[in-house]
Order: C-alpha cells, then structure tokens, then sequence
C-alpha cells in the first residue's frame, strides 16, 4: 500500500509538559483512520503536528518520501496538500459559500477565479450546498458551516483530509448531516485522518483505529479488533465509559 504520511517517533511538549510521546503510525492512500481517545489524551495535538499548525519538538513526518520536518522543506506547500476541517468551522464571515471556497485556491493554487468557481461548485454540490452559494456564513445552521468547511477543504484538491472533531460544536440534531457527508467521502476512496468522539461512526466508516491515552498511541487496529476485541485495560476502560 502506498504511504501518504508517515508518522515517526514523534514528540511534542509546551514546555517541560511531553503532550505526544513517540508517537508512530501511517495512513495509507484511500484509507480512513480514525483517532479516538479521552480527551486530553493528545488526539488534536497530534493533529495539529500532522499539519504543522503545532511544530513537533521531535520525530519525523514522512510526505511523498521525504521528512517535511528537514529545514530546507517548504512547509506551506506541504500544508496545502492536507486538507483540514476544524471544530470550529473557521469560515471567512465577510465571503458568501462560493467565495469560501474560492478564495484558497485563487490566492494560494493560483487558480483563476472561473476555474476556481467551477470546482468550488462541484464540491459543494458534493456536500449538499450548492444552493446557498450567495449565503453568508452568519445565515447558515452549524452542521451547513460545517458543511461548507468541508466543500472549502475538498476544493484545495489535497491528497488527505484531516478532521479535528468536526462534530463537537455542532447541536445533536446536526451530527447527522455531517457525518452522512464524511461517510460518502470515505466510501469515495478519499484518504482520511479523523480525530472523532462519534464511536459508532469510527466503527462503521474507519479501515483502522487508532486509541490514544496520555500522550501515546495505546492500541490501533481495525474497527473489529479495537471495539469487539481490544487488548489492552485502558482501551477495554475507554470503550467502557463511552459506549454505554
């Protein structure tokens, strides 16, 4: 299988606090991995340091063969190639829908402005907001944001989408919408890097699953494996407590 981004012996800590402790794993082209843990257990860090919003104190990030971390590496044209989807939407409030998802690939791809219409479009039609193209955020529920947060990301083109719980700001009746769309995704072949509290959604879409527990990666397997069988205490805990 072929590796998007691999994960070697990687560390982060904000000052003498170690929040990710040699962390090692890959996400394979076409693949789902899903991130599940309690929180605190360093699941968004680690997200954070895939995409470099946070900068690992230690370790590897392995892209196209190459460690991204090296000094002489562009770590913006890195950060393109990753698509990500926040909590929090982080939509630009003075764009319509269409201008959202517009605005990255004709400032950062250089994409002209027809061009970039077009393939914004096409990826809000994939999300189901091709409609509210001339909205502006402010007039939109949480899970459309989320929605078109998604269409914005999808339309950059990048070789894998990572989502940092793009469900927990959202009220229960949008989870849905939501997580419907990121199921299509997956089963479109699109490689994805989910840190997700949905369990069942985890069990349901993910080709592997990845538990963290206190800085470090405690267990990762399959769907099967980590919910019907995992081997160790602290996953048997987790799954415990949240699966009631």
């Amino acid at each position: 299988m072929e590796k998007v981004i691999e994960i070697q012996h990687l560390s982060k800590s904000f000052g003498t606090h170690e929040v990710l402790t040699d962390i090692d794993f890959s996400v394979n082209k076409g693949e789902v991995v899903s991130i599940i843990g309690s929180s605190g257990s360093g699941k968004s860090t680690l997200l954070r340091c895939v995409n470099l919003l946070e900068k690992p104190t230690g370790g590897q990030i392995i892209y196209n063969g190459e460690n991204i971390l090296d000094d002489h590496h562009d770590h913006n044209e890195y950060r393109i190639k990753l698509g990500m989807v926040f909590q929090q939407f982080n939509l630009f409030n003075n764009h319509d829908v269409l201008g959202n998802c517009v605005i990255g690939q004709t400032k950062v791809l250089k994409r002209t402005k027809a061009e970039a219409e077009k393939i914004a479009l096409k990826y809000l039609n994939v999300v189901g907001m091709d409609q509210y193209i001339h909205a502006k955020p402010r007039h939109l529920s949480g899970g459309q944001k989320q929605r078109v947060a998604i269409a914005r990301a999808l339309s950059m083109e990048p070789d894998v989408m990572l989502f940092d719980e793009p469900t927990s700001a959202l009220d229960p009746e949008m989870v849905g919408e939501v997580l419907t769309i990121m199921k299509e995704l997956a089963e479109s072949g699109l490689t994805m890097l989910i840190v997700t509290h949905e369990m069942e959604f985890a069990k349901d879409v993910s080709d592997r699953v990845v538990f963290m527990d206190q800085g470090i990666i405690a267990e990762e397997g399959t769907p099967e494996q980590i919910f019907n069988h995992p081997k160790e205490v602290r996953t048997r805990e987790f799954l415990r407590r949240t699966l009631k």
